[in-house]
């Protein structure tokens, strides 16, 4: 017997988004099926079930979020998951960082599609002049230790990453350790059995803090 596929009122039913986060989520979905067809956002396999593999996947991290949070970088944005979904969802200042010219004009379809205001950095995560954010989100960009690197021009003391991983978390998280000092949680994908989200903060780097510590006193 088919499984029945996870609609848009599922969505509105597990989380509680108002009916006019909903419309905007919806506009958001369709540009997304319509580019799909020509350009490589998502796994085309993966369309039929939207809004459960894509969307209900990024809206689990509104939760988390801090309710005075207002800006949020995401990392490597892609089809807009997270990042695009959490502007939707209300995060005040999102900045959608893509490298890829047609992601990032898909990105700006959709937000205009969606309603929504964001800032698309059509760049180099690299390349990007730094600044503070109060969230760091990603999704299927990179290993943890990566993701840290890309993440460190827009950390700040109190800067808190989100990061919806898979079922090899113990290994990044193991590697991570090695380069970064950083207090992590981790919680349960509600969507996916084998994910994780993690969440990160006070990052800082091993080496770094090497180099910084007060040196023995001498004998």
């Amino acid at each position: 017997m088919k499984q029945s596929v996870f609609t848009a009122d599922d969505f509105q039913t597990a989380t509680g988004v108002s009916r006019e986060t909903l419309i905007g989520l919806k506009a958001y979905v369709d540009t997304l099926i319509d580019w799909n067809s020509r350009v490589n956002l998502v796994a085309r396999s993966t369309i039929e079930d939207v809004w459960h593999r894509h969307v209900l996947d990024s809206a689990q991290l509104y939760q988390f979020l801090p309710r005075d949070a207002s800006v949020l970088v995401d990392l490597g944005s892609g089809a807009g998951f997270p990042g695009l979904v959490l502007a939707i969802m209300g995060v005040p200042e999102v900045h959608l960082i893509e490298s890829t010219g047609k992601k990032a004009s898909f990105l700006r379809a959709a937000a205009d599609a969606a309603g929504v205001s964001v800032k698309i950095h059509n760049r180099r995560i690299e390349a990007l002049e730094p600044f503070t954010a109060d969230v760091i989100t990603a999704r299927a960009l990179a290993p943890l230790d990566k993701l840290l690197s890309y993440a460190q021009p827009f950390t700040g003391p109190h800067t808190l990453h989100y990061y919806l991983k898979g079922q090899h978390v113990g290994d990044e998280l193991t590697k991570a350790h090695k380069i970064w000092n950083m207090k992590v949680d981790r919680q349960s994908s509600s969507t996916d059995p084998r994910g994780s989200v993690l969440s990160v903060r006070e990052v800082s780097s091993v080496q770094s803090d090497r180099i910084h510590s007060p040196s023995s006193p001498s004998v």
